[in-house]
């Protein structure tokens, strides 16, 4: 019997000893650079000739490896494999299955440092963030391990003389696994974890700025004791091998994490039925948000926490979340002294090269983002007024660094304040009163985080009734979702409302099979 789940707790860098072994595993993760990395398919390393690379945005002239561009056959072996495998693992008892996670987060515990070191070089976090990452990777393998023994048991169906009924929940088949950068081992390990557990091989396609954490990943789950075949490790880019996957006729699911183009197309792709094709193919995706912060006039001793939570989810990773606050709604009665107080907090972040602990804001993922997010700084100049930042940081810190952004007097309907950024930019609204922030809020096709800051109960109920977002936080910050505790996924453009590490979410990766018996 496995004792209840517990989230992980975060490490205390302040304590001598971890800080000293962050550095270490940040100067031994350098070490490694630049080494080549091979896909693996059915358990073997396969290196192609055409490679790609993975850089440290901090520093775009390091290296962290070379990766092979798989090919079409690339793909149609993996599914093979997958398929190969697919009816020894799927009939597994489910406590195998659940022991292999839970053996993966004992050796990702055993590896935290480096995992953390790889996630700070490889997409730009800063420690605490990239700790939280870690976390929340252990967390998934933890609470789908005990999930897959809740589902696999037996379930209560209505009584009927005469008979013997029963459900079970069984595994969809071979799966195409695609994560996002931006939380390159958290959401990587979910996803591919929930699927496994069920009993479901994957291919796995990691975001091609993050290739080398999926690659640990990987390494962690074949340690574990997967067996060959049931995660097929494939790299490349999306418009290359991408396409080709989804549409595979021998492809079962698609989990996706990312932009809602993307995520739209994977969508339209698998709606088409190719030739040797006999299933609907179901799609699980998690895309884009325009998270809204309403920080309302009766907030009373709520000021300093509504200031830090505007801050943390707005700059946190550099806005690089789907549940950034990428929009503050500010009631008029605050508006000036709110403004006035945030900016102070702004202006104290440090910026700077995240490897060192004490600088909050990274670099942006890459050349492209860089380039798109100062293009809607400059849109952004003739749809508000500009109150601080604004600046690329490029030439002067080497990497993708751009200044925490703060427009003011924004249109609610501006396009900046209705266009996902992605980006340290936050578009600042005024609302004459709390149902006109409500309704400017809800004005965008996203529907994923939201937050809320009053201390009116009144408000608070209407705010639960009205704010259509698939997460929703009273007087606390939008960002940081806990696995078991905040099942994370949203509305509209936002996604399919997968609830990742919540209690429906393995129910995505199995099928209902009724059973009847007349006795």
């Amino acid at each position: 019997m496995l004792p209840p789940f517990r989230n992980e707790m975060l490490l205390d860098f302040s304590i001598e000893k971890n800080k000293k072994e962050m550095e270490e595993a940040l100067r031994k993760i350098k070490e490694e650079f630049g080494r080549e990395y091979p896909l693996i398919i059915n358990g073997k390393k396969v290196f192609r000739e055409k490679k790609f690379k993975s850089i440290n945005p901090s520093n775009p002239k390091e290296i962290l490896g070379y990766f092979s561009k798989a090919e079409k056959e690339d793909i149609d072996k993996a599914i093979e494999a997958g398929w190969q495998v697919f009816p020894i693992f799927s009939s597994l008892p489910k406590e195998e299955r659940a022991s292999i996670l839970l053996k993966a987060a004992n050796i990702m515990r055993k590896r935290r440092f480096e995992l953390i070191a790889t996630i700070i070089c490889e997409v730009g976090k800063n420690w605490l963030e990239a700790d939280a990452d870690v976390c929340e990777a252990i967390d998934f393998l933890e609470f789908y391990a005990r999930e897959i023994l809740r589902y696999q048991g037996e379930h209560e169906l209505i009584p009927l003389p005469g008979e013997m009924n029963e459900i079970r929940y069984i595994p969809l088949g071979v799966g195409a696994i695609i994560p996002p950068w931006n939380f390159p081992l958290a959401i990587l390990t979910g996803m591919t974890s929930a699927a496994i557990v069920c009993g479901n091989p994957v291919i796995l396609k990691p975001a091609s700025d993050s290739p080398l954490i999926g690659y640990k990943f990987c390494e962690i789950m074949m340690e574990a004791g997967l067996p060959d075949g049931v995660l097929n490790f494939i790299t490349g880019g999306g418009s290359e091998i991408g396409d080709y996957l989804v549409s595979h006729p021998k492809i079962r699911f698609i989990a996706f994490t990312g932009s809602k183009e993307i995520g739209l197309r994977i969508n339209e792709l698998a709606s088409k039925i190719n030739k040797g094709q006999i299933w609907i193919k179901r799609v699980i995706a998690e895309m884009g948000g325009k998270d809204a912060i309403i920080v309302d006039n009766e907030i009373e001793e709520l000021w300093e926490d509504a200031l830090n939570g505007v801050l943390v989810s707005a700059y946190g990773f550099q806005g690089q979340k789907c549940s950034a606050c990428s929009r503050l709604i500010l009631h008029k009665d605050i508006y000036e002294k709110f403004l006035e107080d945030l900016l102070e907090k702004v202006k104290n972040i440090k910026i700077g090269n995240p490897e060192k602990y004490e600088n909050y804001l990274g670099p942006v993922i890459n050349e492209n983002a860089y380039n798109k997010i100062l293009h809607y700084i400059e849109i952004g100049k003739k749809e508000g007024k500009l109150f601080y930042g604004g600046k690329g940081l490029k030439e002067e810190l080497l990497g993708y660094f751009i200044e925490p952004t703060i427009f003011i007097d924004v249109p609610y309907d501006a396009k900046i304040a209705q266009e996902e950024i992605f980006g340290p930019v936050l578009s600042v609204i005024k609302a004459q009163d709390f149902e006109e922030a409500l309704y400017f809020a809800n004005a965008t096709e996203y529907g994923l985080t939201g937050s809320i800051y009053t201390k009116n109960r009144f408000k608070i109920k209407e705010g639960k009734d009205k704010f259509f977002v698939g997460n929703l936080y009273i007087n606390r910050k939008c960002t940081g979702a806990l696995v078991g505790v905040h099942p994370f996924g949203g509305f509209n453009m936002s996604g399919t409302d997968s609830k990742a590490g919540g209690f429906d979410y393995l129910l995505l990766f199995l099928q209902a099979k009724a059973i009847s018996e007349k006795l």
